[in-house]
């Protein structure tokens, strides 16, 4: 089968053919349709964090496909079968994290497309209670930013508590930060989107942001502070300094959600204004099964859009390339059909 390939951390990934996996117990085989290109997959490819894959890997966590085989004592999934293969590859089940509905947090769960290979190739083995059902309404090229960008941020506004009458600022609106968008406005809230490129900044108010504000061209912090500050700030743009803007945006009571992850880790984080104004901080981390379930029902009972170009596999670096450099709207889905 046709793969791509990470063989040296910082080097262009090779598309090459590799063997087709074969399932084991309780696992299954899918035949990749669409696989989406996160911000992740370039992470994991340059080895940028402090936990890194070990070369040679298929990077890959927005795998979506038919299942064409089934390993021995899979009861829940059946060949035909559409499924979407996500960043939680596999969770124990039984630690006190995953029987509380943290499963995103099992501290020995594996990771599609980092510790275990992934959709960026004609087939993927994946664990079968951790794929995702895909119905039948949704398309293959939507499925896939669905199944990290839109669990991952769909999460981030369940975290966040936000609700109607509430300012949601949301920092760096791209392949996630535009389906942020729509999510907070299902929650009720109003959005407040923030990046530096203008053509984002349109799209996120065609998806219905109420404010748009540059902050390459003026102050996030005190255009969003003369709203009377943001409720929940949600970072998605993997700088520091977005998440010190958006920090400093937020009113008293305020909650900030940490999605993002630079490779510049740090963030200055004033402790007066932390205890003064009782602000609280929240990671999150993509989104457990039930999650993904209901980003798919959302989707197919037309509540979310999603901004995307195909592209090919065989055109792997270029699409990295185009990311890296900004010049994407929104999100990159590798279409293997063809």
């Amino acid at each position: 089968m046709k793969a791509a390939v990470v063989h040296e951390f910082g080097k262009p990934l090779t598309v090459e053919e590799v063997a087709v996996p074969e399932p084991g117990v309780g696992q299954v085989l899918v035949q990749v349709e669409t696989s989406g290109l996160c911000h992740t997959d370039i992470h994991a490819a340059h080895g940028d964090w402090p936990v890194k894959p070990a070369p040679p890997f298929i990077p890959g966590h927005e795998g979506v496909g038919i299942v064409t085989r089934v390993g021995p004592g899979v009861s829940n999934i059946s060949e035909g079968d559409r499924v979407a293969v996500p960043w939680l590859g596999w969770a124990c089940g039984a630690c006190e994290l995953c029987a509380s509905g943290w499963e995103t947090l099992c501290q020995k769960a594996r990771y599609t497309g980092y510790t275990v290979n992934g959709g960026f190739a004609e087939y993927v083995v994946a664990d079968a209670p951790f794929v995702g059902r895909v119905p039948d309404r949704i398309d293959p090229l939507d499925a896939a930013p669905l199944t990290c960008a839109g669990v991952t941020t769909y999460k981030a506004i369940k975290v966040s508590g936000a609700r109607s009458s509430d300012l949601v600022a949301v920092y760096g609106i791209g392949g996630l930060g535009h389906l942020t968008v729509q999510y907070a406005q299902i929650a009720g809230a109003t959005v407040a989107a923030v990046d530096v490129v203008d053509a984002k900044l349109e799209m996120a108010k065609r998806l219905g942001a109420g404010y748009t504000f540059n902050a390459g061209t003026s102050d996030p912090v005190e255009e969003i502070q003369k709203l009377g500050g943001a409720d929940v700030a949600v970072v998605l743009a993997a700088t520091p300094k977005a998440y010190e803007q958006a920090f400093a945006s937020l009113r008293p009571n305020g909650t900030l959600v940490a999605v993002a992850l630079p490779a510049d880790d740090v963030m200055r984080l004033p402790i007066f204004e932390t205890v003064l104004k009782g602000i609280k901080i929240v990671g999150s981390l993509v989104g457990t099964r039930v999650d993904l379930a209901e980003t798919f029902e959302l989707h197919a009972d037309g509540r979310t859009h999603i901004v995307r170009e195909s592209r090919r596999l065989d055109d792997v670096n270029d699409a990295i390339r185009q990311v890296e450099h900004g010049e994407v709207e929104a999100r990159l889905v590798f279409d293997l059909r063809s």
